[in-house]
């Protein structure tokens, strides 16, 4: 468990965004403050000021600007928050600009029971049936009659870091992609982490065989989601025994007026319940957005409750043979301002725009569904040339991983602000992908390939 963090150096910090009425980046806090804070532990201290509701956030990533609590942001910064890359529909941008609220100007809701009661199985829709088609076929990748889990064990070894890597990050993980598959691979934690991060990536990658190797044992009830928590909330929980097992206290929410449900036996009744209408779900992508929307929203344990519904999604994906979602490139203050918007709106559209635009992302990574993206992506298209020659280097510079991102990183600074933590996701992409058949692409030769293969393995 983390050492609790002074009330005095969090006072600190604060103290000082009082000098910046209109935002600052992290280096000009950094500057300004009379702490000596790594980098990455100012980060900390930053998100969970903004989880608080202590200060906003505008922006993403490296790119991102704080403001003090009280602050008023301008509808600019407010578009440039919204403007993330995932498409908006006018109801989920609605959902946006009202959690973005402050917190005093947020009404104090509880767990609404008749948002889970009011549901019907195959009569009530979250997503609509032209949607769901539409989903399916971008997704097929085998048939129904071939066994379940066949299409998820066929890109096993690339879904393991992908997933494991996107829903970390959706938590504040800070590994790279590179720096994932290392540990995934190696058992290489990256040095200057914290332990606990290493250990959810681990959980990750622990939870995700659990569902694909037994694919035809798992299912949308009991035994699979507190198994599942437990493989995921392993050695992270302040109580060692909370993990698969049904929340039996109070808990709060940061950064939230939402208030959970109380009382052990209430939330086992909502649990159960929860299950028999997931279960009842004919349309495989509706089981799977519903569980996304009333996993979290009930709260089911201490802690851990959004990274069990992430991979819980892909069961009903999983046992049909569809493609899986790796929840790839969806933005982390989004993804936050899509489950604010259930827990204290029960409004599902912002999260239904980030589930979609998610599984198409995964399906074009998966599955080549080109079509799925539409025109090639203007962001591989604008730095091209920057990608091209950064691959390269690390190759004839015979890099190894952990080189290899420090490198990356580097390079990063030559592109602009807000587009940095996406370059270093492409870059390492494209290194991890390289093979003797698409190496032309970099103009690198046979013998610079196979000599970098050698120290990159």
């Amino acid at each position: 468990m983390s050492r609790p963090i002074p009330e005095s150096e969090l006072g600190l910090i604060l103290g000082v965004m009082g000098r910046f009425p209109d935002g600052a980046g992290i280096e000009e806090i950094e500057s300004a403050l009379a702490l000596d804070l790594p980098r990455r532990t100012l980060q900390r201290r930053l998100a969970g000021l903004v989880a608080d509701g202590r200060l906003r956030m505008v922006g993403q990533r490296r790119g991102a600007r704080y403001f003090s609590g009280g602050a008023t942001v301008s509808s600019v910064a407010t578009d440039a928050l919204l403007d993330t890359g995932i498409p908006l529909s006018p109801e989920g941008r609605a959902v946006a600009l009202a959690v973005m609220r402050p917190l005093s100007a947020r009404q104090p809701v509880g767990y609404n029971r008749a948002f889970l009661d009011d549901y019907r199985p195959n009569v009530s829709r979250y997503l609509p049936e032209s949607l769901c088609a539409e989903l399916r076929g971008l997704g097929q990748g085998a048939t129904d009659e071939m066994p379940a889990g066949t299409y998820a064990r066929q890109i096993l070894s690339r879904l393991l870091i992908d997933l494991s890597w996107n829903s970390s990050r959706l938590e504040g993980n800070t590994y790279s992609l590179l720096e994932t598959e290392r540990l995934l691979s190696m058992g290489e934690a990256a040095s200057g982490k914290d332990a606990l991060e290493a250990q959810m990536i681990l959980n990750h990658k622990r939870a995700i065989k659990f569902l694909v190797e037994p694919a035809a044992e798992i299912g949308c009830n009991r035994y699979t989601l507190l198994n599942l928590h437990a493989l995921l909330a392993d050695n992270l929980l302040a109580d060692p025994t909370a993990g698969g097992r049904l929340r039996g206290i109070a808990v709060g929410v940061a950064g939230t007026v939402f208030h959970p449900l109380e009382g052990p036996q209430r939330i086992a009744e909502c649990f159960q319940q929860m299950l028999d209408t997931t279960a009842a779900i004919a349309d495989p992508f509706e089981q799977a957005f519903f569980m996304m929307v009333h996993l979290p929203y009930l709260q089911t344990f201490e802690d851990v409750n959004k990274r069990v519904s992430r991979l819980a999604a892909n069961i009903p994906l999983i046992r049909h043979n569809l493609c899986p979602l790796s929840f790839v490139d969806v933005d982390q203050q989004t993804y936050i301002h899509a489950v604010l918007g259930i827990y204290e709106l029960n409004r599902i559209e912002l999260l239904r725009d980030v589930f979609v635009w998610a599984y198409r992302r995964s399906s074009a990574r998966y599955s080549a569904v080109r079509q799925s993206l539409g025109e090639p992506d203007p962001f591989r298209l604008r730095y091209r040339q920057l990608l091209a020659e950064t691959v390269a280097h690390v190759v004839r510079s015979g890099m190894d991983k952990a080189q290899a991102v420090a490198y990356i990183r580097a390079r990063s600074n030559e592109v602009d602000t807000p587009d940095r933590a996406r370059f270093v996701e492409v870059a390492e992409t494209e290194a991890m992908s390289l093979h003797e058949g698409n190496i032309a692409r970099y103009h690198l030769r046979p013998s610079e390939y196979a000599a970098w293969r050698v120290v990159w393995k």
